[in-house]
């Protein structure tokens, strides 16, 4: 059987992802917490970079799809639950362990759900729960806005352990959260799109550790917003 290959260019992502996944495990043990921070946060970048540009340049494959799930798991399961372990848990005995450990078990679980379910989902437009990346990225704001305010772990150690179980547990739960899979990136756009691109880059640049926290933390729970609209819909509707 002849050999097809690997394609280069979207496995070059997936790459970037995981090292800068390890990387932000290799500084929290180092204690330098801002950098691991944003060391998960680029991953993030890097995995919603990978699977679009397969797509735009349809070079999807099967060995990229599992390749990015693994890479997945360490940057957003192992980095980001010791990240929050190293900085804010480690002091709490076992319950801080536990912690960390539910979250790095959520976003195994959410993963695995997700490549099973893949062929069966109906509507793209949703995930089902937290998506592991979002899920990492609020732990990674929340540890770098910490940092940026000079708070010890110590002193918020369970709101972080309360971050960390909020994180792995609406991972596996069945809240819906936009996906966004819908835009079409070669679909021409209204100017005030771009207009609003650049002011949502400009707020990022004044204040980037609350911003992106604020950010990630509404889209947290907008799942649970969601619920609750719907189910006050229904309730409406009898």
């Amino acid at each position: 059987m002849r050999d097809r290959g690997i394609y280069l260019l979207p496995n070059l992502f997936t790459t970037g992802a995981l090292f800068a996944g390890f990387y932000a495990i290799v500084q929290a043990m180092n204690g330098r917490f801002e950098y691991a921070a944003v060391a998960i946060l680029i991953a993030m970048v890097l995995d919603g970079l990978d699977g679009r540009v397969a797509r735009l340049t349809r070079t999807q494959s099967a060995f990229g799809a599992e390749y990015d799930s693994l890479s997945d798991m360490v940057s957003f399961g192992v980095a980001p639950a010791l990240v929050i372990y190293e900085f804010a848990l480690q002091d709490m005995g076992k319950f801080g362990w536990i912690a960390a450990f539910v979250y790095c078990a959520g976003a195994a679980l959410r993963l695995a759900r997700f490549n099973t379910q893949l062929e069966t989902v109906t509507d793209k437009r949703f995930f089902q729960g937290l998506p592991s990346p979002a899920s990492a990225a609020l732990i990674a704001g929340f540890v770098w806005v910490m940092v940026e305010y000079d708070v010890a772990g110590a002193d918020v150690n369970w709101l972080a352990a309360l971050i960390a179980l909020f994180g792995g547990l609406t991972m596996v739960s069945n809240f819906r959260y936009y996906s966004g899979k819908e835009i079409n990136l070669r679909r021409s756009v209204p100017f005030f799109v771009i207009l609003l691109i650049v002011l949502a880059f400009i707020l990022v640049s004044t204040s980037p550790p609350e911003v992106l926290f604020g950010v990630f933390v509404v889209y947290g729970l907008s799942g649970y917003g969601d619920a609750l609209w719907r189910l006050f819909r229904r309730k409406k509707a009898f």
